[in-house]
């Protein structure tokens, strides 16, 4: 039983090589679906047309006007009960008084995977010698420049993105593409789009057909010629609408409602042959900008029954947050977008600040 559930977990990791799908994929580069930053997935990653700080890289470039000084962040967060760990760092800074410039890197990695494709010899012989450990990482570097344009309030970014995954020893691939977005501000209303793989997303996989051949036997009849070593990631939107409210002395409420769009049918409450539409919303209260607490609501998915019948799912969110002398400490409550009895994981996230220092 044991040397089958790691077959098995060695076959998921290996199953988007070992699928003879089309170059164009619904799904590809998921793990830079997830998001980064405790505060935005608190408010259920609804944040487009409000982030302005040095997560903005991730969230929408456009946003990185808003600093003003030098500003760093790191987030960690485990999935899985710890099989799979997540992490990120970024790093902002203003050019002048209309640009700014970022930087960032985002790793989601399972590493220990017990390789068992060699642990039976060709003569039936069971080895535990000649198991061997390997990891399944992906990583995104990210570049953003935003600026000021000639139009009062509105603000452009473009990110820049290489993207590098590796299995083991038995493929690994290079990639590269490009995000843009916008916000416009107005009195107390906030409008953001961001655009994500605005060229499509290119990958390009090397498979070492030495290692391909010890696991294309596994299953009888199936693996047997090499999977396609392209994959084009579809772009996708996201459009976003926010509104600030004082509703007393000290407390001041955010609340932003976010339509995310993919370009493909999906389960998403709103789908069709063209494009499928999923809701966030989330709202941020804060005390005189020192204690902040955080809820929203999104994912929202029709899952399909054992009966055939059709039910809405959606998943909440939720999360609170310090800051104090140009530090900002985070933490949410959420998962990676699985719905049904997946498991939440605890995330937190930390952001420096340098104007506190200057002062």
């Amino acid at each position: 039983m044991r040397l089958l559930k790691h077959k098995i977990l060695l076959f998921l990791f290996l199953s988007p090589l070992l699928l003879n799908a089309q170059a164009f994929r619904n799904y590809s580069n998921e793990f830079l679906t997830i998001g980064v930053d405790a505060a935005a997935l608190g408010m259920s990653k609804a944040v487009v047309a409000t982030s302005n700080d040095v997560n903005a890289i991730y969230w929408n470039p456009a946003g990185l006007v808003g600093i003003e000084d030098y500003q760093g962040s790191l987030m960690h967060a485990s999935y899985f009960k710890g099989i799979a760990n997540y992490n990120h760092a970024g790093f902002a800074m203003p050019i002048d008084k209309e640009s700014a410039i970022g930087i960032s890197i985002i790793r989601f990695g399972v590493d220990n995977i017990l390789n068992t494709t060699e642990l039976i010899d060709n003569e039936g012989n069971i080895d535990f010698n000649r198991i061997r450990l390997f990891s399944s990482v992906d990583y995104a570097f990210n570049m953003a420049y935003a600026r000021n344009l000639i139009f009062k309030d509105l603000k452009f970014g473009i990110n820049a993105k290489i993207v590098r995954r590796i299995i083991g020893d038995f493929a690994s691939s290079y990639g590269f593409g490009f995000d843009a977005g916008i916000q416009f501000e107005r009195n107390d209303w906030k409008f953001g789009l961001m655009a994500r793989d605005i060229t499509t997303t290119f990958n390009s996989w090397t498979i070492d057909e030495d290692e391909f051949n010890k696991i294309k036997d596994a299953i009888s009849g199936q693996n047997q010629e090499l999977p396609e070593t392209t994959e084009i990631t579809k772009p996708k939107l996201q459009l976003g609408v926010a509104r600030n409210w004082r509703v007393g002395r000290f407390l001041n409420l955010l609340t932003e409602v976010d339509l995310n769009v993919r370009f493909a049918k999906t389960n998403d409450i709103f789908s069709s042959d063209i494009a499928s539409i999923d809701l966030a919303a989330g709202f941020q209260l804060n005390y005189d900008e020192l204690v902040y607490l955080r809820a929203g609501v999104g994912n929202f998915q029709y899952i399909t029954e054992f009966d055939n019948s059709k039910s809405l799912s959606m998943q909440p969110n939720f999360g609170v947050g310090f800051k104090y002398n140009g530090i900002s400490v985070d933490y949410a409550l959420t998962n990676i977008g699985s719905v049904g009895n997946a498991l939440y994981s605890n995330i937190f996230s930390i952001t420096f600040d340098y104007t506190f220092f200057r002062r």
